[in-house]
């Protein structure tokens, strides 16, 4: 199937997957917040988890990486510093402009989140036997991967070594 055409039986499969993802982001979605997001909304709190795991950026760098017009992204961030989840810092390199990152309390927030995260996740799949618990992560990480490269093809400058 790579680079040829899907087969009824290969449309079949992606459709099924598609539905039960929608439902699972429908039930994500009803819960109204993630565990442990102190209120948070869902976009405020994949910039505090970008930026925890990226590490510091400019206000331009982060409305890219999480696909957001700077102007909303710049709304978010005015919420997370007022919080004290992130932190504006001088930029090493450019005295003039300033980074963003998260805080050692966003840090805190975040471990809490994952933590409470995990055990709902632990307790839904409790009585799924330990070889199938790992396979879906497994599966769900390379579904992951394979989508992002599909979707999101890197480009050629972002590549090791700069090259295509």
């Amino acid at each position: 199937m790579p680079g040829g055409t899907s087969t009824p039986e290969d449309l079949d499969v992606a459709d099924a997957v598609a539905r039960q993802l929608a439902m699972l982001i429908r039930l994500i979605q009803r819960s109204g917040r993630y565990p442990g997001q102190g209120g948070m909304d869902r976009a405020s709190f994949q910039v505090l988890v970008h930026l925890a795991m990226e590490g510091p950026q400019r206000a331009s760098e982060l409305a890219e990486a999480v696909c957001a017009d700077p102007s909303t992204v710049s709304r978010r961030v005015a919420t997370l510093v007022k919080a004290g989840l992130v932190e504006r810092r001088a930029d090493p390199g450019d005295g003039r402009a300033s980074l963003l990152a998260a805080t050692a309390e966003g840090a805190r927030a975040l471990e809490h989140s994952r933590r409470r995260r995990a055990e709902k996740i632990a307790s839904a799949m409790a009585d799924w036997p330990a070889v199938e618990r790992r396979r879906l992560a497994d599966l769900l990480g390379r579904f992951v991967t394979d989508f992002q490269h599909h979707e999101l093809p890197v480009a050629p400058e972002r590549r090791p070594g700069g090259g295509i």
